[in-house]
Parts: structure tokens; sequence; C-alpha cells
């Protein structure tokens, strides 16, 4: 009960983690304009992401334009996007895995196959939170050494967005979730390497004259 509890959470915590990584591949807020000038009003903000760049007028309204030439971008938005949405599928092939595996379907028969099967679930989780993982540290450093750098004029600095916090969000919840699935101390309380064997007790042994032999009695 111990067991399917504990995969219960982890795979709660991954489907988590996989929807978190679907919204941040989407959101276009990965990179947002740093104000550091005396002056701050503005008539717009433009966001950047990994597909598109939005320009939100004061007034509320926002237009968004896809990038056309995948060849022309930079290559930490080229290798950003490949990571994530390798995550995104690897997610759900590992939320797949995992059901079939879990203490709590039927979908294989109780035993060390099944068992074996939940674990490569939660390891293929655990490699989806890594990939999650390295776009936004990617970003961030990039964003960091950008701002500090006094070379680039104040108005080509940026700052994090939103999608770098929710993407280091999704991503634990992934490596939790998957640690949680593939916890070494589930297969001991499941699976016993020593099996306990019961035997019938004999019937004791008459003699010829209808008398039980005192032996079975010793």
């Amino acid at each position: 009960m111990a067991l399917a509890a504990l995969e219960i959470l982890g795979l709660a915590l991954c489907v988590l983690g996989w929807a978190g990584s679907i919204l941040v591949t989407a959101l276009p807020m990965w990179q947002v304009p740093a104000y550091i000038d005396s002056n701050i009003v503005v008539a717009h903000t433009t966001w950047e992401g990994l597909w598109m760049a939005c320009v939100v007028q004061s007034t509320g309204q926002m237009q968004c334009k896809v990038f056309d030439s995948i060849l022309a971008l930079k290559p930490e938005l080229q290798v950003s996007r490949t990571l994530m949405v390798v995550g995104v599928l690897l997610g759900l092939v590992a939320l797949l895995v995992t059901v079939v595996g879990a203490q709590c379907t039927n979908c294989l028969r109780a035993g060390k196959l099944k068992a074996w099967v939940a674990v490569v679930g939660g390891a293929l989780f655990v490699v989806c939170g890594l990939l999650v993982l390295i776009p936004p540290c990617w970003f961030a450093n990039i964003i960091i050494s950008n701002f500090y750098d006094p070379s680039v004029v104040p108005s080509q600095k940026r700052e994090m967005g939103a999608a770098l916090y929710l993407g280091w969000a999704a991503s634990a919840l992934l490596l939790l979730g998957g640690s949680l699935i593939c916890c070494p101390c589930a297969q001991k309380d499941e699976l016993s390497p020593f099996p306990v064997k019961y035997s019938a007790p004999r019937r004791p042994v008459s003699t010829a004259n209808g008398e039980y032999d005192k032996k079975n009695y010793v």
C-alpha cells in the first residue's frame, strides 16, 4: 500500500512537471526588457521566447510574430528548441511506461517485470527533467552575462522572464517525481528475495494391527 501511494505521488508530481514543461516551451516570456535607464516610461514591452517575439502595448494590446527562419536563429535558440521538444516527447513516453508499470494499474501482472517497468518510467522522467533544466539555465547564464557586460548598450540588455522560473519549477517536479517512482526501497517491500514456503503436516502411519507407530509421536 505504501509503495502504491509513493508511486501515485511521484506520478502526480511528474504529470505536473510535464504539463509545466509544455507551458514553458510555448510561453514567449523567456527574455524581458531590463529597465535600467533613468526614464522608465515606455510605450511598449518586448517579450522574447523560443518560437516568437511579442510586443505588448501600454494600452494592453499584444502582437506576436513567429520567427521566420530557423537557420537565422541564435545557437542557444536552436538547441533550446530541440531540448524542450525532446523533453516533452520523452515525458509523454515516460508517462505511458509508468502507467503500465504502476502498482495501481492492471496492465501487467504483479512481479519483477512490472516493478522494472515502473523503474524505467521513473528514470525516463528524470532524464526528461534534466533536458528541461538545461535551456533555462543556459538562457539565464547568457542574460546575466550580457547584463553585466559594459559593451552591451542598456537598451539591448534583458532580464530573466517568468518562463525561466517556471522551467526550473517544472524540472524540479520531474526530478523529484521520477526519483520517487524509481526509489530503491520500493522494491524491497514488494519483492522479497526469500519467499516463505509452507508444507502440509504428514499423517501418522498406522501399523498392521491398526495401532499407530510410537515413533510418529517422538
